[in-house]
């Protein structure tokens, strides 16, 4: 387990090993993300590090790897959502142990149809969910933006 600090350093340096690179990790890097940005800049930093990542440990953008837009529009999304409705804590690492919900890969599929998330489109631009919307804050709206 790394502290924070040490985590976002080695990821953004692009020294975060690709063989502990996760969907926990995923899921800690929009926590830390999203704890010191407004919604819309986290997005952007997180969809340039992980594509520089991938680009410095040579993950091919093909249909089957790489970047997917969709996905990390919708975690992200989701651990807003969580955020919003729980608080932050103390670090990422407990942030992801006290969300289990935030653990499961397939989570994404109570929004999605498999066809839709998997679909080309999906892995280049964000989608709307075709199953049923993400769950929306008291205190945002969706997308992230504070209400009052």
């Amino acid at each position: 387990m790394h502290d924070d600090c040490t985590f976002l350093t080695e990821f953004e340096a692009c020294r975060w090993p690709l063989s502990e690179w996760h969907h926990r990790d995923h899921i800690k890097l929009a926590y830390l993300y999203l704890c010191r940005y407004p919604f819309e800049e986290a997005l952007s930093r997180i969809r340039d590090r992980i594509k520089a990542h991938n680009a410095a440990h040579h993950v091919p953008d093909s249909p089957a790897q790489g970047y997917h837009e969709t996905m990390t529009q919708a975690w992200l999304r989701l651990v807003q959502f969580v955020m919003d409705e729980y608080g932050r804590t103390t670090n990422a690492e407990e942030f992801y142990e006290r969300h289990p919900e935030l653990s499961q890969k397939l989570t994404l599929r109570l929004f999605y149809s498999r066809e839709l998330i998997m679909s080309p489109q999906a892995k280049m631009e964000f989608l709307e969910p075709d199953l049923t919307a993400f769950p929306t804050s008291k205190t945002r709206k969706p997308g992230g933006q504070t209400i009052g």
